[in-house]
């Protein structure tokens, strides 16, 4: 008789798994594709929310059934249980409402274009959990002002043994408020290093360097330290290159030579900043040539790579069509006859 009234349980949590499975490997990737292709605002923010939770919440609702289904337990037991299912629910709901708040603050710092999302996508994530998770204890008759109470004597001791990793987290905040740093900017440090940051985190900050090599450095060195931001006031910056003709040289038609070369470049490289026209300033009498100095509008740092390698091969090139010299060092040696 026992074994009779086990089936029903049984082919309810049976049920349940079976629904669960069907609804994850079927419902859910089809949804996953249908969004994909649609291109919906926001829809991979819900879709990824909701991974897993499909299986675990009709596994719930078999185990539920089943529980309802079994005469054999106590009311004190039977209400455990119950319980014991409601939390795990109302918990699985809290998270996804945890990864629906990361995922749109993310979306909404990028689209701000403030910093990278990754700190203010925790606290809020973070925020969230501990929000539900008091929401969740007082829907289950846990008293949560004891536990408020507690948190806030015991957050003074925490604080005080967390003392560095606290300095980090408010140097972060400082950093983004401050709008000293942004998520893309190329940072040039004190010590050497440089490269674009990649993230800001509750404890360091990410940059990646040109080599693809991460440099992590702590939110509160790097809120003392002194750097230069190459994309502060704006990216667009002046790419400048040292030239030398021979002193024989006509140096208007010098001028216009290298500023027409400087506008093809320009031209490939940033044509939006043609407006910003290249120009050279003469600067000395050096010992074999006339040194001047070019100055090119590119759109951000990197590009200063790549402009001056193709302003250097088509200056050459142009020098030696119109026969402009550029000259090498050279000596002359005077012999005395006895």
């Amino acid at each position: 008789m026992l074994q009779m009234q086990l089936i029903i349980p049984i082919l309810f949590v049976f049920l349940g798994l079976i629904a669960g499975l069907i609804g994850e490997n079927v419902i859910y990737k089809r949804l996953k594709n249908f969004v994909a292709k649609r291109q919906i605002p926001g829809s991979e923010i819900i879709i990824h929310s909701l991974h897993r939770m499909t299986l675990l919440w009709f596994v719930l609702a078999g185990c539920y059934g089943a529980i309802l289904a079994y005469p054999y337990f106590t009311p004190d037991v039977n209400g455990a249980l119950q319980k014991i299912i409601t939390i795990a629910f109302l918990y699985s709901v809290t998270v996804v409402f945890a990864r629906l708040s990361s995922g749109f603050v993310t979306i909404y710092i990028r689209r701000s274009q403030l910093v990278s999302a990754s700190l203010f996508a925790n606290i809020a994530k973070t925020a969230v959990l501990i929000l539900g998770t008091l929401i969740l204890l007082q829907t289950v008759g846990v008293q949560i002002t004891p536990i408020i109470t507690t948190l806030g004597i015991s957050g003074l001791a925490v604080g005080l043994a967390l003392k560095d990793t606290l300095e980090n987290f408010f140097s972060g905040f400082y950093l983004i408020f401050s709008k000293q740093i942004r998520t893309g900017d190329y940072l040039k440090l004190d010590g050497g290093h440089e490269g674009y940051v990649t993230d800001i985190t509750w404890r360091n900050t990410t940059i990646q360097e040109l080599t693809n090599n991460v440099i992590i450095v702590p939110n509160s060195k790097l809120a003392s330290a002194i750097f230069t931001n190459c994309h502060l006031p704006v990216k667009e910056i002046s790419l400048t290159v040292n030239v030398g003709v021979d002193y024989e040289s006509d140096l208007d038609y010098v001028e216009d030579v290298t500023i027409d070369v400087a506008k093809e470049v320009m031209q490939e490289v940033a044509p939006e900043l043609i407006n910003s026209e290249p120009f050279i300033r003469y600067q000395k009498f050096a010992d074999f040539s006339i040194d001047f100095t070019v100055y090119i509008r590119v759109n951000e740092f990197f590009d200063q790579r790549i402009a001056r390698h193709i302003f250097i091969k088509k200056l050459h090139k142009r020098y030696q069509q119109e026969g402009i010299r550029i000259p090498y060092p050279t000596h002359e040696l005077y012999l005395q006859k006895d």
